[in-house]
């Protein structure tokens, strides 16, 4: 279980947080003649060598780079407009099943130094849902509910609205959501849900859009229930 969270970490991490707009923007144009993909890769095998700490690990490093270029290709190649959503939840899948594979493929004893202080499986399972709440989690909700997405919902500053406020706001309260789980203090998830319902209001209750007030609804519970959801898993592994 330690390697498998090590590469799930070093995954989250080169395919969320180390990959920006423009280099999707660029994959998706140029498909494999864009230089980012094969940076993309790249980056996933150096991320996954630090993670790990092994040297001799860099078979596997590779073979994770070599199958994320293939499955990235694939995916820039048959996803269209229309099948978004599921060709993210396979491309994530296919990348997920490369690492659980290689996970129980190898047996191999990690160095055990100061390391291992930092990174059992149950910390090593505490930072990687912390990270999967913040911009992965964001990502997928934005990619889930983006066929409802009314036309004229998007941060502009004619609305008055902070530029990226909705990904932080987001963040912040999947964050808050965990935290209150992994410490049983549910009655802080309802008041953080009663709090954010009340300073919605006033949006919701204006907006001429039925569409609008369908779509912040759908997000809200998408993202209370993603990490109500991530810190029942983690207390029930933990424990176990």
């Amino acid at each position: 279980m330690t390697l498998f969270f090590k590469l799930l970490l070093a995954h989250l991490i080169g395919d969320f947080f180390l990959q920006t707009t423009r280099m999707v923007n660029s994959k998706e144009h140029n498909k494999i003649k864009s230089p980012y993909l094969y940076l993309h890769c790249l980056i996933h095998i150096l991320l996954t060598l630090l993670i790990t700490w092994d040297l001799s690990f860099w078979p596997y490093a590779l073979f994770i780079g070599l199958s994320h270029f293939i499955i990235d290709a694939a995916k820039l190649y048959l996803q269209r407009p229309h099948w978004r959503v599921a060709s993210f939840l396979v491309d994530q899948f296919l990348h997920l099943l490369i690492l659980i594979t290689i996970s129980l493929f190898y047996n191999k004893a990690y160095l055990t130094i100061d390391m291992d202080l930092l990174f059992d499986n149950q910390k090593l399972f505490f930072y990687t849902c912390l990270l999967f709440l913040t911009t992965p989690c964001s990502i997928f909700i934005k990619t889930a509910i983006s066929s409802w997405s009314p036309q004229n919902f998007e941060e502009q500053t004619a609305n008055g609205s902070l530029q990226n406020a909705g990904k932080w706001i987001g963040n912040l309260e999947r964050l808050l959501v965990f935290i209150f789980v992994v410490l049983g203090r549910w009655e802080a998830v309802g008041f953080l849900l009663a709090a954010k319902s009340i300073f919605r209001f006033g949006d919701l209750k204006n907006g001429e859009d039925r569409r609008l007030t369908e779509y912040v609804l759908i997000g809200t519970l998408l993202s209370f229930g993603i990490a109500i959801l991530t810190g029942i898993v983690y207390l029930n592994l933990s424990l176990a």
